[in-house]
């Protein structure tokens, strides 16, 4: 083993979006020496900042761990390719740039099921610090931040016929889809800056970069966490084949996201005993939730056929579309280089049994079969329709203690029946959305998943045949106090002192939408329990008297 070749009294693991921010809040005092581990490399490919530029990075080993699912038999028993940023910034440099806090209920839900401080009161404060938003200071947005929040710098006429379409399906035009409550139908609001993407690291990163207290390197991937006493103390990693170990003062802080958090705990020794002895790992502490609960949005891509129409597809098909594109983005940073993968957004229901949307929309002015293949040579658009809230569960689990070999990914999508009734409604309610007078003059086609299917179980069959991941997979180390939970409200590890867990990974239940915002905040709140925990701890024990945990874990 390796001797510790520095010490610091942060480590943060991962520079994914929470990673780059919890970075930045820890080293803002200049008596912490912090270090931040990222396994990928710099985010200096020229596609990563070109916003269409992610149809380049999704499956390029270059920025994507490439990693897939196992085969899913609510898929047909099709393996899914399952992107992760492998890049600084994570996700964010390579993700939709849609930004999105999701709903007011999501985070009292959360706060309902016992994690204090977490209600949308307690996180609206911790989203809008963060925040640059276009339209400057109100009761829900904020200027001046490092996350800039910008309006997207095209439009498209069929786009603008959908809203209208939706408005008269009875999905009313809305705004703005971060204010608490998201039900309606507009444009998204993107993380871009002048045309160009604002991923996590230009954010939180590049400002400080001359802070003498912190340390960024690239291309180390963590192996395990090493406890003395029962501490998390050390990180061992390796960084161009050479073992390296660092130590901790205070905090080792995962940030490596849904995937990655779990796996660095399972190799570790702190998980389920059932997945780490078949595999030859000593277990250091029993905690079976690690790797379960994994949530994830699945999308159903309609695909309609038009006429009269001018779309994307006709557009990038010649030689002198592209150029044409590429000129405009070099002249002022629009045209549809610029654009954001998905432009238009709704929020709906599926059902009269709703309380509230359990739909997301992303509508776009192209078609392609997936993702890595070229556009159809016909004008369409795709209505993509995810289910916001899905009851089946899986798991993330490593397959061996080696860390390049890539994990056992199992979603187990539309595995619960009410996913099928909810994807089900959903199709039925696109339909009705394109029927609409407003999309009469382009004569939409349904391509896929084709007008003839009609009953419950052709539209069952049909989710199954096109269903595939929008790339917000959450869960696998859930915050709470029963006996599956993985940290507690704090985001501590649960019987590891001196670690903790700041990612998507923590969510008890997946906000409603796109989910790199909410794991800003997430961050944001990581940072504010670290710095101020007299306070903040005050405070929740004020609220929330401790009560005894209903299951305990080792100690």
């Amino acid at each position: 083993m390796p001797n510790a070749t520095a010490e610091y009294d942060y480590i943060v693991v991962g520079a994914g979006p929470a990673g780059c921010l919890l970075a930045n809040r820890l080293s803002a005092n200049p008596a912490h020496r912090v270090l931040l581990l990222e396994a990928g490399g710099r985010d200096n490919y020229p596609w990563i900042h070109i916003p269409v530029g992610y149809l380049f990075c999704i499956g390029n080993p270059r920025t994507d761990w490439c990693f897939k699912t196992e085969s899913q038999a609510g898929l047909q028993g099709r393996a899914l390719s399952y992107p992760r940023g492998k890049v600084l910034g994570g996700c964010s440099s390579i993700n939709g740039m849609i930004y999105m806090r999701g709903q007011a209920q999501d985070y009292d839900g959360w706060a309902a099921a016992g994690n204090a401080g977490w209600a949308w009161k307690d996180v609206l404060p911790l989203f809008k610090q963060s925040e640059n938003h276009f339209a400057g200071g109100s009761e829900f947005h904020n200027e001046g931040g490092e996350w800039r929040v910008e309006q997207q710098r095209l439009s498209w006429p069929i786009l603008d016929a959908f809203r209208e379409a939706a408005a008269q399906s009875g999905i009313a035009n809305i705004n703005d889809f971060n204010q608490g409550d998201n039900e309606g139908c507009g444009y998204f609001q993107v993380n871009q800056k002048a045309g160009v993407r604002w991923n996590a690291a230009k954010a939180f990163l590049k400002p400080i970069r001359q802070r003498p207290n912190l340390t960024v390197l690239t291309e180390v991937e963590v192996e395990r966490v090493l406890l003395e006493n029962g501490s998390a103390s050390q990180v061992l990693g390796r960084q161009h084949g050479q073992a390296l170990i660092w130590k901790a003062r205070k905090e080792i802080v995962l940030c490596a996201g849904s995937v990655g958090s779990p796996g660095i705990l399972q190799r570790s020794g702190i998980g389920p005993s059932q997945v780490l002895k078949p595999l030859g790992i000593d277990v250091v502490h029993e905690l079976p939730g690690v790797g379960g609960n994994l949530q994830d949005h699945l999308q159903l891509r309609l695909i309609y056929k038009l006429e009269n129409a001018r779309t994307l597809n006709q557009i990038a098909g010649t030689l002198w579309g592209k150029m044409g594109m590429g000129l405009r983005y070099l002249y002022d940073r629009s045209g549809p280089l610029s654009m954001a993968p998905s432009q238009l957004g709704a929020f709906a229901r599926s059902g009269p049994e709703q309380t509230s949307a359990n739909l997301q929309y992303h509508v776009q002015p192209l078609s392609l079969e997936r993702f890595g293949e070229p556009l159809h040579g016909f004008p369409a658009f795709t209505a993509s329709v995810c289910d916001l809230r899905p009851q089946s569960r899986g798991r993330v689990d490593i397959r061996s203690a080696n860390p390049a070999d890539a994990p056992r990914i199992q979603p187990n999508y539309l595995s619960h029946p009410e996913d099928l009734r909810v994807a089900a409604d959903a199709i039925r309610l696109t339909r009705r959305i394109v029927a609409a007078p407003a999309l009469s003059q382009f004569k939409p086609v349904e391509y896929l998943p084709g007008q003839d299917l009609q009953t419950e179980e052709q539209l069952h069959e049909a989710a199954a045949r096109i269903g595939t991941t929008i790339f917000h997979p959450v869960g696998t180390c859930r915050m709470g106090d029963d006996k599956d939970a993985v940290v507690d409200s704090q985001l501590r590890v649960h019987g590891i002192p001196g670690l903790r867990i700041a990612d998507a990974s923590i969510m008890p239940r997946i906000t409603s939408g796109n989910t790199c915002s909410p794991t800003l905040m997430i961050a944001e709140k990581a940072a504010q329990l670290i710095l101020s925990p007299n306070t903040v701890g005050a405070s929740l024990l004020a609220k929330n008297p401790p009560t005894p945990r209903t299951t305990g874990h080792p100690a």
